[in-house]
């Protein structure tokens, strides 16, 4: 193991800050893989609906989930990859065009073009998270993915720009600070899930991934292999909680409980003669109830939700457009009878996703859809290792870098862009 090929991504969600630690391994540049050495796991309880409420609270969560993941790894690490997620994430579309200042394009060129795309004016309490390509146009020819090496005198670009605000990102790059580490980046939570549970088959037919984490539930949808809409959704998890607590006239604690391990999405799998134990409470003794009726609860709360991410999805303009189905990340992803009502809701074919590709070492760990985000940010990682790795290993060796290096390197930052 060697130190500068760890990553670390930290996924700090509202209901639970998740840590990894991994190593980078594999032939760098050209295909990395991901060894996961270590993880932790705490329980959050400084952030609101994906926003930091608490810094205090935030960084001790981190460093706790920090703390447990290096003592598993059995090494530090100082910088991380951090998700963001929250209402508070926008989108927006920017154009750049160039002149071509030889007989053909060349990279210099595209990151030009980029460059002018990029350069759209963001207000002052929003800073910019992501610009990712979405195509080229030559001399107005259009749907160009990559027009390096063609001929032409104009070159367009479309780049799809996300922003978060100013103050949320600020506030969790203090509480990951306070916790003793550095944030090495900021990466959109949906958009780390899809890099270690999407397909390339799935991203040209179009797909949706949907991440159901406790405060909140993310949307992000992809066609024609590039990401063209992301919405954050202020219902997840603890929604479902707080009906329960109401409906059964339980403590937050018990409806936490009942739901982990008697709670079912979809209320035709529970048979109707189950009953469950309700544990007493200062106004009730124990109680006996139908388990449907805690179904039907679920049911209807998540009914709610996956309709307005179905209505966020036509809002994008890909009702119907979906080939390549629904993705379901997440801890409330793991239910029983999540994917029969998912399926009953958009009409299309519907998986939960697993991280599993270019995963070795302690990967049984982080099969299971909960981790999929912690695991896209060190995936993510790993691909800016590879970049680096790409451009500046022939430094290192004090030669020059040549047009293999050069090729070579594009070809990672591309591979990085056609996830995001």
């Amino acid at each position: 193991m060697t130190s500068d090929r760890l990553v670390a991504g930290l996924d700090i969600g509202t209901g639970t800050t998740t840590a990894l630690i991994g190593e980078v391994v594999g032939d760098l540049p050209r295909s990395p893989a991901l060894r996961v050495l270590g993880v932790g796991q705490a329980r959050t309880t400084g952030l609101r609906r994906g926003v930091v409420a608490d810094i205090e609270e935030t960084a001790r969560a981190i460093v706790k989930a920090m703390t447990d993941a290096e003592r598993m790894a059995g090494a530090k690490v100082a910088e991380v990859y951090v998700g963001i997620t929250g209402e508070h994430v926008q989108t927006m579309t920017s154009k750049g065009i160039v002149a071509v200042s030889g007989a053909e394009i060349t990279r210099a060129d595209v990151d030009r073009v980029n460059a002018v795309a990029r350069a759209q004016a963001i207000p002052p309490d929003r800073e910019l998270l992501h610009a990712i390509p979405q195509e080229y146009s030559v001399d107005r020819a259009q749907g160009v993915r990559d027009p390096v090496g063609m001929v032409g005198t104009r070159l367009e670009t479309e780049m799809y720009l996300v922003t978060v605000g100013s103050a949320p990102a600020v506030n969790l790059r203090k509480a990951v600070e306070r916790a003793g580490c550095r944030v090495r980046e900021l990466v959109l939570g949906p958009l780390a899930s899809a890099l270690c549970v999407l397909g390339e088959e799935e991203k040209e037919l179009g797909v949706a991934i949907v991440e159901m984490g406790a405060g909140t539930t993310d949307v992000a949808l992809f066609h024609e292999g590039k990401i063209r809409h992301v919405a954050t959704l202020g219902y997840g998890g603890h929604n479902v909680t707080s009906d329960i607590v109401h409906g059964l006239g339980v403590t937050q604690a018990d409806a936490e409980r009942l739901k982990e391990r008697a709670g079912c999405a979809y209320e035709p799998l529970v048979d109707p003669s189950e009953v469950l134990m309700l544990p007493g409470t200062p106004g009730h003794g124990e109680r006996q109830v139908p388990r449907d009726m805690l179904a039907h609860i679920i049911h209807q709360r998540l009914d709610e939700i996956f309709s307005l991410v179905q209505r966020e999805i036509e809002r994008g303009g890909f009702g119907g457009r979906l080939g390549g189905g629904i993705v379901l990340t997440g801890g409330t992803a793991l239910m029983p009878g999540v994917v029969e009502l998912a399926t009953e809701v958009f009409g299309a074919g519907v998986r939960v996703g697993v991280p599993a590709d270019r995963l070795t070492g302690l990967n049984d760990a982080v099969e299971s859809p909960r981790f999929a985000t912690v695991v896209g940010l060190a995936h993510y990682g790993a691909a800016r290792l590879a970049i680096g790795a790409a451009t500046g290993g022939a430094k290192r060796l004090n030669r020059p870098a040549g047009p293999g290096v050069d090729k070579l390197a594009t070809r990672v930052k591309t591979w990085l862009q056609d996830f995001f």
